[in-house]
This record gives structure tokens, C-alpha cells and sequence, in this order.
């Protein structure tokens, strides 16, 4: 069997739980241990380009454990556990974690080489979002007819909410209107999720998305 497609022994150790438990003691010691150690723990675990070009390579992984607000974590974090006890539940626990360290560290490596182009060497890019775009898409193609309540209100069809998430995110990269918002990550962790379900899948994610 190629090396690439070949499956993991399928087991469920509940590996959501523990990416989150990680992500919020982490959120909880970079902001309740003071100040000198917060900058510490920012500049050691958030992808700085200016960093990374002296070799701090490991940033590519970490900041995707990196939050900036309380608000930032808790959407993150909601999101995965929506989202990632199901694609879990699929995938199995040791596919789920490659799947979601590979995507979301793809994303971050696509970041870092889109702000050494465009010369914002200084931003810090933290979170899991790259990785939770990554999640959602894996959501849609397992369960393209499953249905999501947009803010407990507005019923999508989970293929529905990925693309049209993926487009306000182009939309926001397109017209400059992102804020402080990764956009450029988001979009990554889709397209690289998307390349995931090809190449170890070898299934085509447009087909389960739309039905043809």
C-alpha cells in the first residue's frame, strides 16, 4: 500500500479534549503570569517572520496554541470541539492530529512566506484558526448534508457555511477590510485541507461537497 495512504489503526482517545485543554492552559499562563513572563511566552510561541528568519522554525507549530483575547480562544476553541468530535470521531484520534497539525502548520509556513513577500516582517500570528477552517472543511465532507444554525438562527448546510466562510474570507483579502483578522490563514488552512483529502484520501472534496 503507498506509504501515503496508508491508514492509521483506527482509535478514538478523545484528542479534542486535549488540544483544547492545551490551548486554554496555555491562554491562562500567557496572561495570569505577569507581564515579563507574557512577552516571554508571545515572542516564543507566536509566528513573528523576523523571528522565524533566525531560526525560530518551531513557531510554524506553536502558534496555532496562541490567542489573543478571551474571545479569540473561546470561538477557536468552540468551533473545534463542534466541529472536531465529529471529524474525529471519522478520521480516528492519530489521523485527526496529523490531519490538524499538518494542515494548520502548512498554514502557518504559507503566512510566514506571504509577509517576508510583502515586507510585514514585525506581525505576530497566533491561533487555531488556520486549523479550524481545516476542521470545518473535513466537517462538510464527511457530513455534506448535516446543518448548522449560524448563531443558533440561520440554518446552512455545513458544505454551505465552508464556502461561504471561504469566500468572505477572499472577499476580506481582496478588498483589505480583514482588520487584524488572518484571512490569508484561514484560507490556507482550507486549501491545504482541501490537498490533504486528495493526496491521503484520494477522494475529491468538490464531489462530496456538492453531490456530483
Amino acid at each position: 500500500m503507498n506509504i501515503i495512504r496508508r491508514p492509521f489503526r483506527y482509535a478514538n482517545y478523545n484528542a479534542v479534549y486535549w488540544l483544547i485543554g492545551i490551548n486554554f492552559i496555555i491562554f491562562a499562563a500567557t496572561y495570569f503570569i505577569g507581564p515579563r513572563y507574557q512577552h516571554f511566552l508571545i515572542t516564543r510561541l507566536s509566528m513573528i517572520p523576523i523571528l522565524v528568519m533566525e531560526g525560530w522554525v518551531w513557531s510554524f507549530v506553536t502558534y496555532m496554541f496562541m490567542h489573543g483575547s478571551f474571545q479569540h480562544i473561546l470561538f477557536n476553541m468552540l468551533g473545534l470541539f463542534i466541529f472536531g468530535m465529529h471529524v474525529e470521531r471519522q478520521m480516528g484520534s492519530s489521523e485527526f492530529l496529523l490531519f490538524y497539525f499538518v494542515t494548520g502548520t502548512l498554514a502557518g509556513i504559507f503566512s510566514f512566506i506571504m509577509y517576508y513577500v510583502t515586507g510585514n516582517h514585525i506581525v505576530a500570528l497566533m491561533g487555531a484558526s488556520g486549523a479550524l477552517y481545516a476542521v470545518q472543511l473535513a466537517y462538510a465532507i464527511f457530513f455534506p448534508h448535516a446543518v448548522i444554525y449560524i448563531w443558533g438562527l440561520i440554518p446552512l448546510r455545513a458544505p454551505v457555511m465552508v464556502l461561504g466562510f471561504t469566500a468572505l474570507s477572499l472577499f476580506f483579502v481582496a478588498s483589505g477590510r480583514g482588520g487584524n483578522v488572518a484571512h490569508l490563514t484561514h484560507l490556507a488552512g482550507f486549501a491545504f485541507a482541501w490537498l490533504y483529502f486528495m493526496i491521503r484520501y484520494g477522494v475529491s472534496p468538490w464531489r462530496r461537497l456538492t453531490g456530483r
